[in-house]
This record gives structure tokens, sequence and C-alpha cells, in this order.
């Protein structure tokens, strides 16, 4: 059973931003398992401060620099590529919840997260390890096109299988664009990257030339 589905729709309700008064709780069971609500009926529930702006703990840098490194090192991703993708999924806030119901860090939306074993999505380290499974999976279902990639990552994969092209939808492709943008950069300043610039097999165009939505 997925638990955290009512959790994320109390989250999404307030967008992040709970009115006064309304609490959530948490308690993390036996196998680690994360369970949220905003009605608790356990006394093993203990009340999250909202106020904070907390869920999870923050990773430190040093924490957040070899988790991303080693999630990179397992799924053969650039560790300048994930940095990019969580700068523009959440700008590094692991309680970070979109008002699509996306959670954390790499904003895994809780089917992705479940399909993923990622048990609690505000655990920076299981949100990191979801996220970078989960893009090279994308990465590999559209053989290494990375704007591809990416935009199933935003969009959903069967939104580009639809155009086996970047779907013409301008969030999406600001998205694409944003998240090159962020891996250029991320590459500049990595004084130890192997490749002096990334390979892309498909040329953007401005993404104002095209619709909000899909046309059939």
């Amino acid at each position: 059973m997925w638990i955290l589905v009512a959790a994320v729709s109390f989250l999404v309700l307030f967008a992040g931003q709970p009115p006064a008064g309304a609490e959530l709780y948490q308690f993390i069971d036996r196998d680690g398992t994360a369970h949220l609500t905003n009605v608790p009926t356990d006394p093993r529930y203990k009340r999250i401060d909202l106020e904070s702006g907390k869920i999870r703990p923050r990773l430190s840098q040093r924490e957040l620099n070899q988790t991303i490194a080693r999630y990179s090192r397992k799924h053969g991703i650039h560790p300048a590529l994930l940095r990019a993708v969580i700068k523009a999924e959440s700008d590094f806030n692991p309680s970070a919840v979109s008002k699509a119901g996306a959670l954390g860090l790499m904003q895994l939306m809780p089917e992705t997260a479940m399909s993923l074993q990622v048990r609690d999505p505000f655990d920076p380290e299981q949100n990191i390890r979801g996220g970078a499974t989960y893009l090279r999976r994308l990465l590999d279902r559209f053989q290494g096109n990375l704007p591809l990639a990416l935009a199933a990552y935003n969009a959903g994969e069967s939104v580009v299988n639809r155009y086996m092209a970047l779907p013409p939808i301008r969030e999406t492709r600001h998205y694409v664009a944003k998240v090159l943008r962020y891996y250029r950069n991320y590459l500049v300043r990595d004084s130890s990257a192997t490749v002096s610039r990334p390979f892309f097999k498909q040329t953007l165009r401005p993404a104002a030339t095209f619709p909000d939505k899909p046309q059939d």
C-alpha cells in the first residue's frame, strides 16, 4: 500500500504553505518507511514543525556531494547533470512539494517514487537514488538523447513517446533549456569533469513559438 497518498494530498492542497494551525505528523516504522498524515491515529506519530519548512533534515554540502557522486557513478550519469536536475526541480530543497504533488530534491511523483522503491521521498539519500535511477532509465529509453530524457522527466514518458521529439509544450521546453543551461554551468565549475562539453543530439528551438498544450 502506498502510504504517502494522504499526506501528499494534504501538502499539495496548501502548495507547501500550510495555513496557521495546519499540522502534519510523521513516524518511521521498523522497516524505515515514513508514514505521513494530518490526522494521527497512532501515538507513534510525531508532529512536524511546518513553520521551519523542514520535513527532513538537509544534507550538509559534503554529504550532498558524496551522495550525488555515488549515484552518478552507479548509473553512469555525470554529477553535473544530477546537480542540474536537482537545481531545476527543487533548488536543493529536500522538503519541496510541487502543486502537482512531486516531492523532494528531484521532485518524484508518488507513483514514480513507489515504482523506484523510494519509501520516503523527503529523505535526500532515497530521493537522489530514485531520481538518478529514473533519469538513467529515461536516457536508456531515448538512446542517450538528453533533451528527450529531460522532457520525459518533466512531462512524462508517454508524452515524449507520442512525438518522439521535444513535445510542443512551453513549460517542458523551458524546463529542458533550463536544465541544459545549469548542466553546462556545473560542467564549467567542476574541475574534475572528464568531458569538455556535453553532447546534445537535438537543437532546441525557442519555446515561445509553441503553444502551451500539444495539438492533436
